[in-house]
């Protein structure tokens, strides 16, 4: 766990060893379907694993994005959750080719453990580097995680702006009395 990654979310009471076992989830539910093999049989070590929370998972290849899938919806015991969105990440993130095999000793995995969305009706109530933002206009929506913002060194307005964009809305669209923003936080590690 980097420095950087303490400095943003919050602490939702996961131990150091329930974090090192989501990560070891994620590895090898990645590992044994970028190598054709069965996946694993997972269970839970703790109560706190098995209680429902939305989670993302994001992978790293040499300090670059290369997936990032999540899940808002808490109905799966978080390890499940984990194992389901380590998956996504590696092999269904629209936006890269599947991972594979050789790229398994260049890949970091980081896991944001997700808070329960809530919407706010002041843009002030945005707090960069705990919240991250959910935005949605109609039918187009738009999320970034609270490390989005803080790794690049985003300001409140900038953050609206660029979450509006993700959901392709113009980045003003934050402003408009018709947009809902929703704010959460996520355990990163």
């Amino acid at each position: 766990m980097s420095l950087n990654k303490k400095l943003v979310g919050t602490d939702l009471g996961l131990t150091n060893e329930e974090k090192a076992e989501l990560l070891r989830i994620a590895r090898s539910v990645i590992e044994a379907k970028s190598s054709g093999k069965p996946l694993p049989y997972l269970s839970a070590s703790s109560k706190k694993l098995e209680e429902p929370y939305g989670a993302f998972v994001s992978l790293y290849k040499k300090g670059m994005l290369r997936g990032c899938i999540g899940s808002l919806q808490a109905d799966e015991p978080l390890y499940k959750t984990v194992e389901e969105m380590a998956q996504a990440a590696a092999f269904r993130d629209p936006r890269f080719r599947a991972v594979t095999e050789d790229e398994l000793p260049y890949l970091d995995v980081e896991i944001s453990v997700l808070t329960p969305l809530r919407q706010i009706d002041n843009p002030e109530e945005v707090q960069v580097g705990t919240h991250g933002i959910m935005i949605r206009k109609g039918f187009l929506s738009g999320l970034l995680l609270p490390q989005v913002a803080a790794e690049r060194n985003w300001d409140r307005t900038t953050f609206l702006q660029e979450t509006c964009r993700k959901a392709g809305l113009p980045g003003n669209a934050w402003m408009d009395d018709d947009t809902e923003i929703y704010v959460f936080s996520a355990d990163v590690f």
